[in-house]
């Protein structure tokens, strides 16, 4: 369930309040409205989830002192800015695709021990460290279609992952073996305590909750 600030009136009320929530967490705004310089490559322009966002979806993850989250397309590191915040158990990482973006995330995350920040493409790591992953439309759906058999290949244990794009990518989930769908809906609007919707997104952002057993392939 979101919580309402009842300060926030309208988009710049919004937009203002989480570059305050960013600063206090970790000296900078992660704000980050550019495109993307690697669209050859297959990546999507680089865009910090919300933390309205991220209080709803990460809430699905049973994060523990054994648990490792991999942000994929971590971009500016909102998704472990917000993982400080909360004073989640176990670490986390981002990996970026952009070496400028993966720097100034590596400066401001390299105080944090339980944080860590890689360069490079997610599909040339071991994927076998993590427990829980996020994906908001990190890259085009070929790089996606190999990302998942390589998932699948590497992982002997169980493990959960959010996935949120423009139209939920759930095609590619959908009839592999192993894998559950836990939940799913969407995010457009911020709701605020007044009961009004300040729109966040052009269109519906899909997203989809899965867990995913290797044993049950």
């Amino acid at each position: 369930m979101q919580r309402s600030h009842p300060h926030i009136k309208n988009l710049s009320d919004l937009l203002a309040y989480e570059a305050e929530l960013d600063s206090s967490i970790c000296g900078i705004s992660l704000a980050n409205d550019g495109e993307t310089r690697l669209a050859v490559q297959g990546a999507h322009d680089p865009t910090p989830s919300p933390y309205f966002v991220l209080e709803q979806l990460l809430a699905h993850l049973d994060l523990t002192d054994q648990s490792h989250l991999l942000d994929v397309g971590s971009g500016t590191g909102r998704v472990m800015a917000y993982f400080l915040y909360r004073g989640f158990a176990g670490q986390a990482t981002g990996i970026e695709l952009d070496p400028d973006l993966a720097s100034a995330t590596r400066a401001w995350t390299a105080s944090h021990p339980n944080l860590h920040m890689l360069q490079g493409s997610v599909l040339d790591i071991d994927l076998s460290p993590y427990t829980d992953f996020y994906l908001f439309n990190p890259f085009a759906p070929h790089v996606l279609q190999r990302f998942i058999p390589a998932l699948e290949e590497q992982l002997t244990h169980p493990c959960t992952l959010i996935h949120m794009s423009d139209n939920g990518d759930t095609w590619q989930y959908v009839g592999r073996s192993g894998w559950t769908e836990l939940a799913s809906g969407s995010f457009q609007y911020y709701r605020t305590d007044r009961g009004q919707n300040i729109e966040v997104y052009d269109c519906p952002q899909h997203y989809t909750i899965w867990r995913y057993e290797p044993n049950d392939r």
